[in-house]
């Protein structure tokens, strides 16, 4: 049984596949719409909102304060090392489906699935996170104009109760006060229906929002420059690392959100035009203009405001962090907040769009494996866009955006991401051994070893930064997955079926699934404040969060022997034909 579920899809036959008919998409797309697609990606809610974040901090973390400038740099050395590994990767295998199909290749098909069913935290979380911030801007942009949305329709439910006075004057159904962000909803169905009509008319979209949003990030550090003089931006960049270098590296984990998206580049591999040509230029591209950006509007952000009022304001401001500071140098200067909140709008609505491209692609590959249902692979008789998993993104994403913490979200899509890009790395040896013949028209430098172990660990160090809630939620994402491919995936896998696999659903996965089912839940109930022994004291010992902690436990101890058992049954019912 071990043997199956690390068996590898061969490269030819992954490739073979995007040419089969039915499942062929439009290659429309050049180097240039590649690269503005990355920046499209990746210049968004990360620099627009997320940037108070790594700036100020929370109550589970330190901010980096003006040491952000240097927070973006470590980020952009570990994308960096990590981008050279999805160059050769995808100048090599250029499918959908991005770290899921290489993992496939490299690692084999439990690990693809484990990373297809993670990568939906990136795209999926990750665009919950964008979709929060851009109703946030929205709401600022209308009240730069003059007029006012109540801030119950911008606001999810948990952050409201935070905000004095919220939620008493929000309308109350049967005694219970609304808050929602409704405009998240919104502009995500808006996408929905882009993506459906067409990804070249999608691209063009796109192209023109990535132009104006970096003449907006241009112009932020522009007045920051005419409002601010040297010697006060100078003042506020004393003391360099306010919390020290710690927490400079916990604003490059908090950071790296603002460079997640040039992997999306990647997930449009089949509707490329010469995609081991444009793939490598697309991804450098865009990195590289966006790390220059990032460290000058870092310092501009970080020179207009002092370290402990940010920290001060941030707490209850965070979703509009640049226009906060625009106001604070230009109070008198309304059409300076109102271009920049636009461009916070049309940049977040760029990386909507890329990601709501991305995801349902992933899908799509993952569907034509045969690890998800088919309808997720089809493809629009008209537009040639798997429009069944795009319709479906949309509704998931829009109705989380509409009640989700974007802090939460931004955590979450953090830990995902780097986990994807360790596997990726992690990957580069693993081919180059196994199959050393296939031609890779780009090569990480330095052979095969030095790059992606230091990807690979990098990534992992920023993970080690990110708070305990993240660990928690990540692991018990993962362990519903399992369950999910445990109860489809397994049998219904088309390198499974190839191998020999029953195409009946073995009674030792019928055990398991409803098990692991039961461990995420745990998982997601236990206090994610607290390290594992503060859990266990917390189910000890009276006090708050110990119901929390036994439920957790209970639920997660019971599940894992239940999960333990099918595996122990399947295990007992494969020995006698593998002998």
């Amino acid at each position: 049984m071990a043997l199956t579920l690390l068996r590898r899809k061969p490269l030819d036959e992954i490739l073979a596949g995007a040419d089969a008919e039915g499942y062929r998409l439009k290659r429309t797309l050049g180097a240039f719409d590649l690269t503005l697609l990355g920046i499209g990606a990746i210049v968004g809610a990360g620099i627009f909102t997320s940037i108070g974040t790594a700036a100020a901090g929370d109550p589970s973390r330190p901010g980096a304060g003006p040491s952000l400038m240097l927070s973006f740099v470590i980020t952009a050395a570990v994308a960096a090392l990590t981008a050279l590994c999805y160059a050769e990767m995808a100048a090599m295998v250029p499918i959908s489906g991005s770290a899921y199909t290489y993992s496939y290749a490299t690692l084999g098909e439990l690990i693809a699935w484990i990373i297809g069913w993670d990568l939906i935290i990136e795209y999926a979380v990750g665009n919950v996170a964008v979709a929060i911030s851009w109703g946030n801007y929205f709401r600022a942009l209308v009240s730069a104009l003059g007029y006012d949305i109540p801030r119950w329709l911008t606001t999810d439910f948990r952050t409201a109760a935070q905000i004095p006075g919220l939620l008493e004057s929000a309308p109350h159904i049967f005694g219970v006060p609304i808050a929602l962000n409704l405009f998240a909803f919104l502009i995500v169905s808006a996408i929905t229906i882009v993506l459906v009509w067409g990804v070249r008319e999608s691209a063009s979209f796109n192209s023109g929002m990535v132009i104006i949003k970096l003449m907006v990030l241009v112009f932020f550090i522009v007045v920051a420059a005419v409002y601010v003089s040297p010697a006060e931006m100078m003042k506020n960049w004393t003391p360099f690392a306010p919390q020290g270098f710690s927490g400079t590296l916990h604003g490059a984990a908090v950071a790296f959100f603002a460079y997640i998206g040039f992997d999306a580049v990647s997930t449009v591999a089949e509707e490329t035009k010469r995609p081991t040509r444009d793939l490598p230029i697309g991804i450098f591209a865009s990195l590289a203009i966006c790390t220059v950006l990032y460290v000058l509007v870092a310092g501009a952000f970080t020179g207009m405001v002092p370290y402990p009022e940010l920290a001060a304001r941030l707490s209850n401001e965070q979703a509009e962090p640049l226009t906060m500071a625009l106001a604070r140098v230009a109070p008198g200067a309304r059409w300076v907040s109102i271009l920049v909140a636009g461009g916070a709008v049309i940049a977040n609505t760029a990386v909507l769009l890329v990601f709501q491209m991305g995801q349902p692609r992933i899908f799509f590959s993952m569907a034509r494996d045969g690890l998800l249902p088919p309808v997720f692979a089809r493809v629009h008789p008209r537009f040639r866009t798997p429009h069944v998993t795009t319709i479906i993104t949309g509704i998931v994403v829009g109705l989380f955006g509409a009640v989700a913490s974007i802090d939460e979200m931004v955590d979450l899509t953090n830990i995902g991401t780097l986990f994807a890009f360790v596997l990726v790395c992690v990957g580069i040896p693993i081919l180059r051994l196994r199959d050393p013949d296939r031609v890779r028209p780009f090569r990480v430098p330095l052979g095969p070893w030095f790059v992606p172990v230091l990807g690979a660990l990098s990534c992992v160090f920023l993970m080690i930064y990110l708070p305990p809630a993240s660990w928690w939620r990540f692991i018990g994402w993962l362990v519903l997955g399992l369950s999910v491919y445990a109860a489809y995936g397994y049998n219904h896998s088309g390198v499974g079926r190839a191998a020999g696999r029953s195409s009946r659903l073995p009674l030792g996965n019928k055990i398991a699934a409803p098990g692991l089912v039961a461990a995420a839940v745990g998982l997601f109930i236990v206090p994610h404040s607290a390290r594992p022994f503060e859990i266990v004291e917390l189910a000890a010992n009276a006090g708050e969060g110990h119901g929390r902690a036994v439920a957790g436990l209970t639920l997660l101890g019971l599940g894992l022997v239940v999960a333990a058992i099918g595996v122990l049954i399947s295990r007992s019912a494969s020995r006698p034909s593998q002998a």
